[in-house]
């Protein structure tokens, strides 16, 4: 296990030094592979470790998102600041959905379609909303500094999405490594047996949910502040709730590099088939390709690429355990 520290030390080394050979396209798309691979860590909290499919997560990023936005518009409250408020609006907005879903012992499906009617509750509250923007969305006043959290150029935003995404890696991880997770785990494989064997199941939930939520938002209002706009339509849309999704699915739910690894394997040819295939006028075509990837990754690996990568390297973990066992 300590090569394998050393290994992701070694990668973390490089992508703190990797800005300084970038250019502000690249910057932008690992920006993108890092926020999209924090949502999924996010997102895989609740459903990655209970078992519980969400396909509403797009609803805690617009409510971290507006939330954050409106205060620093009519207050003047600093996103660093309006950014755990909104986080916090978005939890008690999960846990409401959670105890509706959880209390009534909504499973499959059945959850799956309570978490798809709030998100679109939420997005087609934002639309109506004259004080959100209605139609139109918010629009963010350019205000460079570090207060406002508005930057010029990519390099700031770069370090804050992996600060992100890092914080998130730790939390997850901390989180499966105690009692909660390996309970989490367990209603994960079978909820029943769970609670014949006396874990509080619906609490459990509740923790999970609570904490995916209150994580997601905070995604919301570093992406409002990077783009200046805010539209339902792109922050609490089903699109994004997909895109969310994907990630863990690919790369490997219920583990803590799953979404990480989803992300890049996503992300970046994505982002640069669209570029390049825009250049030579073939624009809308790189969406095809994106289809051919995700098809491709489902049948050939089913649950998700880093079992299939653990898989590769376990024996050669375990040769270097054996090695340092002899040794000592």
């Amino acid at each position: 296990m300590n090569r394998l520290y050393i290994f992701l030390s070694l990668i973390l080394a490089i992508l703190l030094f990797l800005p300084q050979v970038l250019n502000n396209y690249w910057l932008e798309i690992f920006i993108l592979i890092f926020y999209y691979a924090y949502l999924g860590q996010c997102w895989n909290i609740l459903t990655g470790y209970t078992g519980n499919i969400s396909l509403g997560h797009a609803l805690y990023v617009g409510i971290g998102a507006y939330t954050s936005t409106r205060l620093a518009i009519v207050f003047g409250v600093s996103p660093w600041a309006g950014m755990f408020i909104g986080a916090l609006l978005a939890m008690a907005v999960g846990l409401f959905v959670g105890f509706l879903g959880f209390r009534f012992g909504l499973r499959g499906v059945y959850f799956v379609l309570i978490t798809i009617s709030f998100a679109e509750i939420g997005r087609l509250i934002a639309l109506h909303m004259d004080s959100l923007g209605s139609f139109m969305g918010l629009f963010l006043d350019f205000k460079p500094g570090f207060w406002n959290m508005h930057f010029r150029g990519n390099l700031p935003y770069y370090y804050i999405a992996l600060g992100l995404l890092l914080f998130s890696v730790v939390v997850v991880r901390a989180f499966e490594v105690s009692k909660v997770g390996r309970y989490l785990v367990a209603i994960r494989e079978d909820e029943d047996a769970a609670e014949s064997l006396g874990v509080n199941t619906f609490k459990y939930k509740m923790w999970a949910i609570a904490l995916s939520s209150f994580m997601t938002a905070l995604a919301g209002t570093f992406d409002a502040n990077r783009i200046f706009h805010l539209n339902p339509e792109r922050v609490m849309s089903m699109g994004l709730s997909i895109e969310i999704i994907l990630r863990p699915i690919i790369g490997g739910m219920g583990t803590v590099l799953g979404p990480i690894v989803g992300s890049f394997l996503i992300t970046l040819p994505a982002e640069w088939t669209r570029a390049y295939l825009s250049e030579v006028g073939r624009p809308g075509l790189h969406m095809v390709i994106y289809g051919f990837v995700l098809i491709f990754a489902v049948f050939f690996f089913p649950r998700g690429v880093m079992p299939y990568l653990t898989r590769v390297f376990k024996p050669f973990l375990n040769k270097r355990e054996k090695i340092k066992r002899r040794e000592a």
